[in-house]
């Protein structure tokens, strides 16, 4: 969800997402799917990828939800934790909910660094 509103909300020639796990699933959640579309947002189309070293490596900014030891380490690449539910398996207004604090998240963020 992050990586899908950073897209929609910023000026791409300034940020640009991808979205990657640690332990991905095969698709994306149909909760996930459902409260992103009421948003204007189809991710149906999307399949989770692993977070990789290599992935991290071309990033300039990582920002993880809980993936703790997991995430891979990349000497110089800034990283935010934002602590947030993960949705997987939660009712729709949960999902809605985290959907509206990771919309506010992005926000924040895209504002501080001028991407908007």
């Amino acid at each position: 969800m992050a990586a899908a509103w950073l897209n929609r909300l910023c000026d791409p020639r300034k940020a640009r997402a991808i979205s990657a796990g640690t332990q991905p699933g095969e698709k994306v959640h149909p909760e996930v799917v459902q409260a992103m579309l009421e948003a204007g947002i189809d991710l149906s189309a999307m399949r989770p990828q692993l977070l990789t070293a290599d992935l991290a490596r071309q990033a300039t900014l990582l920002v993880t939800m809980g993936c703790g030891e997991a995430c891979p380490f990349v000497p110089g690449l800034r990283k935010i934790e934002w602590e947030l539910p993960d949705p997987k398996g939660q009712p729709i207004e949960s999902v809605r909910r985290v959907r509206e604090d990771i919309r506010q998240h992005v926000l924040q963020l895209a504002s501080q660094r001028n991407w908007i």
